[in-house]
Protein backbone atom coordinates (compact mmCIF):
# COMPACT_ATOMS: atom_id res chain seq x y z
CA UNK A 1 0.00 0.00 0.00
CA UNK A 2 1.45 3.65 -1.11
CA UNK A 3 1.66 5.75 1.93
CA UNK A 4 2.08 8.56 -0.01
CA UNK A 5 0.32 11.77 0.68
CA UNK A 6 -2.05 12.08 -1.86
CA UNK A 7 -3.31 15.46 -3.17
CA UNK A 8 -7.03 15.91 -3.60
CA UNK A 9 -8.50 15.88 -7.03
CA UNK A 10 -9.13 19.22 -8.80
CA UNK A 11 -12.69 20.47 -8.52
CA UNK A 12 -14.17 20.84 -12.17
CA UNK A 13 -15.02 24.31 -13.65
CA UNK A 14 -17.96 24.94 -12.43
CA UNK A 15 -16.83 24.05 -9.22
CA UNK A 16 -13.54 26.24 -9.11
CA UNK A 17 -15.45 29.29 -10.45
CA UNK A 18 -18.30 28.94 -7.56
CA UNK A 19 -15.33 29.04 -5.05
CA UNK A 20 -13.19 31.89 -7.12
CA UNK A 21 -16.57 33.77 -6.91
CA UNK A 22 -16.88 33.21 -3.13
CA UNK A 23 -13.53 33.51 -1.98
CA UNK A 24 -12.51 35.71 -4.11
CA UNK A 25 -15.30 38.11 -4.16
CA UNK A 26 -15.95 37.47 -0.85
CA UNK A 27 -12.50 39.19 0.04
CA UNK A 28 -13.30 41.27 -2.76
CA UNK A 29 -16.30 43.08 -0.90
CA UNK A 30 -13.75 43.49 2.07
CA UNK A 31 -11.66 45.43 0.02
CA UNK A 32 -13.69 47.63 -1.77
CA UNK A 33 -14.70 48.68 1.72
CA UNK A 34 -10.93 49.05 2.93
CA UNK A 35 -10.24 51.14 -0.42
CA UNK A 36 -12.80 53.17 0.47
CA UNK A 37 -11.93 54.15 3.75
CA UNK A 38 -7.89 53.86 3.21
CA UNK A 39 -8.61 56.44 0.28
CA UNK A 40 -9.99 58.92 3.01
CA UNK A 41 -6.23 59.40 4.62
CA UNK A 42 -4.40 58.50 1.20
CA UNK A 43 -4.57 59.44 -2.39
CA UNK A 44 -7.07 56.52 -4.09
CA UNK A 45 -4.72 54.82 -6.08
CA UNK A 46 -2.23 53.90 -2.99
CA UNK A 47 -4.86 53.04 -0.93
CA UNK A 48 -5.88 50.97 -3.86
CA UNK A 49 -2.11 49.31 -4.29
CA UNK A 50 -1.83 48.32 -0.53
CA UNK A 51 -5.18 46.47 -0.43
CA UNK A 52 -4.40 45.34 -3.70
CA UNK A 53 -1.30 43.65 -2.19
CA UNK A 54 -2.60 41.98 0.73
CA UNK A 55 -5.90 41.10 -0.83
CA UNK A 56 -3.85 39.42 -3.77
CA UNK A 57 -1.31 37.19 -0.74
CA UNK A 58 -4.80 36.43 0.83
CA UNK A 59 -6.83 35.30 -2.19
CA UNK A 60 -3.06 33.42 -3.48
CA UNK A 61 -3.41 31.39 -0.74
CA UNK A 62 -7.30 30.55 -0.64
CA UNK A 63 -7.22 29.88 -4.17
CA UNK A 64 -4.05 27.35 -3.66
CA UNK A 65 -6.02 26.02 -0.59
CA UNK A 66 -9.40 25.53 -1.75
CA UNK A 67 -10.43 27.09 -5.10
CA UNK A 68 -8.54 24.85 -7.27
CA UNK A 69 -7.54 21.65 -4.94
CA UNK A 70 -3.67 21.90 -4.23
CA UNK A 71 -4.81 21.61 -0.54
CA UNK A 72 -1.53 23.42 0.34
CA UNK A 73 -0.02 26.81 0.50
CA UNK A 74 0.74 28.47 -3.01
CA UNK A 75 4.40 28.64 -2.93
CA UNK A 76 6.59 31.69 -4.36
CA UNK A 77 5.88 30.93 -8.15
CA UNK A 78 2.26 30.76 -7.69
CA UNK A 79 2.35 34.25 -5.90
CA UNK A 80 4.38 35.95 -8.73
CA UNK A 81 2.28 34.56 -11.34
CA UNK A 82 -0.91 35.63 -9.45
CA UNK A 83 0.78 39.07 -8.48
CA UNK A 84 1.24 39.61 -12.34
CA UNK A 85 -2.44 38.88 -13.04
CA UNK A 86 -3.50 41.15 -9.82
CA UNK A 87 -1.07 44.17 -11.17
CA UNK A 88 -3.60 43.81 -15.13
CA UNK A 89 -6.78 43.88 -12.56
CA UNK A 90 -5.61 46.94 -10.39
CA UNK A 91 -4.72 48.83 -13.78
CA UNK A 92 -8.58 47.76 -14.51
CA UNK A 93 -9.71 49.19 -11.55
CA UNK A 94 -7.30 52.45 -11.55
CA UNK A 95 -8.50 52.94 -15.15
CA UNK A 96 -12.21 52.38 -14.84
CA UNK A 97 -11.36 55.06 -11.54
CA UNK A 98 -9.92 57.92 -13.64
CA UNK A 99 -12.52 57.72 -16.24
CA UNK A 100 -15.44 57.88 -13.93
CA UNK A 101 -13.79 61.16 -12.75
CA UNK A 102 -13.50 62.32 -15.91
CA UNK A 103 -16.54 61.87 -16.85
CA UNK A 104 -18.03 63.22 -13.45
CA UNK A 105 -15.82 65.41 -11.20
CA UNK A 106 -17.31 64.13 -7.89
CA UNK A 107 -19.26 61.18 -8.05
CA UNK A 108 -20.88 59.77 -4.66
CA UNK A 109 -19.16 57.04 -3.03
CA UNK A 110 -21.92 54.54 -3.75
CA UNK A 111 -21.11 55.58 -8.13
CA UNK A 112 -17.39 54.81 -6.90
CA UNK A 113 -18.39 51.42 -5.35
CA UNK A 114 -20.29 50.31 -8.58
CA UNK A 115 -17.73 51.65 -10.96
CA UNK A 116 -14.83 49.91 -8.80
CA UNK A 117 -16.86 46.48 -7.88
CA UNK A 118 -18.01 46.75 -11.95
CA UNK A 119 -14.33 46.58 -13.07
CA UNK A 120 -13.21 44.66 -10.24
CA UNK A 121 -16.15 41.73 -11.40
CA UNK A 122 -14.27 42.07 -15.32
CA UNK A 123 -11.04 41.80 -14.31
CA UNK A 124 -11.76 39.10 -11.54
CA UNK A 125 -13.48 37.15 -14.44
CA UNK A 126 -10.41 37.17 -16.66
CA UNK A 127 -8.23 36.68 -13.45
CA UNK A 128 -9.91 32.76 -12.69
CA UNK A 129 -9.39 32.10 -16.43
CA UNK A 130 -5.71 32.74 -16.09
CA UNK A 131 -5.05 31.60 -12.55
CA UNK A 132 -6.99 27.75 -13.85
CA UNK A 133 -5.33 27.35 -16.82
CA UNK A 134 -1.99 28.75 -16.22
CA UNK A 135 -1.06 29.17 -12.70
CA UNK A 136 -2.96 26.15 -10.67
CA UNK A 137 -3.15 24.26 -14.00
CA UNK A 138 -0.21 21.98 -12.71
CA UNK A 139 -2.05 20.64 -9.60
CA UNK A 140 -4.57 19.29 -12.30
CA UNK A 141 -2.22 17.80 -15.05
CA UNK A 142 -0.48 15.89 -12.12
CA UNK A 143 -3.42 14.05 -11.06
CA UNK A 144 -4.01 12.84 -14.39
CA UNK A 145 -0.59 11.73 -15.04
CA UNK A 146 -0.65 9.95 -11.82
CA UNK A 147 -4.10 8.39 -13.10
CA UNK A 148 -3.01 7.39 -16.39
CA UNK A 149 -0.01 6.05 -14.80
CA UNK A 150 -2.05 3.38 -12.70
CA UNK A 151 -3.97 2.80 -15.73
CA UNK A 152 -0.75 1.67 -17.60
CA UNK A 153 0.13 -0.56 -14.24
CA UNK A 154 -3.50 -1.95 -13.94
CA UNK A 155 -3.07 -3.43 -18.11
CA UNK A 156 0.10 -4.22 -17.12
CA UNK A 157 -0.79 -6.63 -14.40
CA UNK A 158 -4.20 -8.00 -16.16
CA UNK A 159 -1.57 -8.65 -19.33
CA UNK A 160 0.67 -10.63 -17.60
CA UNK A 161 1.29 -13.96 -18.98
CA UNK A 162 -0.76 -17.47 -16.86
CA UNK A 163 2.42 -18.61 -15.88
CA UNK A 164 3.93 -15.74 -13.99
CA UNK A 165 0.93 -16.60 -11.38
CA UNK A 166 -1.90 -17.51 -10.23
CA UNK A 167 -5.17 -14.98 -10.31
CA UNK A 168 -4.78 -14.08 -6.49
CA UNK A 169 -0.97 -13.45 -6.65
CA UNK A 170 -1.93 -11.07 -9.52
CA UNK A 171 -4.64 -9.61 -7.23
CA UNK A 172 -2.07 -9.10 -4.57
CA UNK A 173 0.43 -7.71 -7.05
CA UNK A 174 -2.58 -4.92 -8.48
CA UNK A 175 -3.03 -4.29 -4.52
CA UNK A 176 0.45 -3.40 -4.08
CA UNK A 177 0.78 -1.08 -7.30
Amino acid sequence: MDDAPRTPAAPGPLASFARFVALGGGVGLLSSGAVALLAERLPWALANALITVVSTLLCTELHARFTFGSGRRAGWRRHWQSAGSAAAAYGVTCAAMFVLHLVQSSPGMLTEQFVYLSASGLAGLARFLLLRLYVFATGSDRAATTGSRQLQRLQGVLEAPATVGTLGQRQFALASN
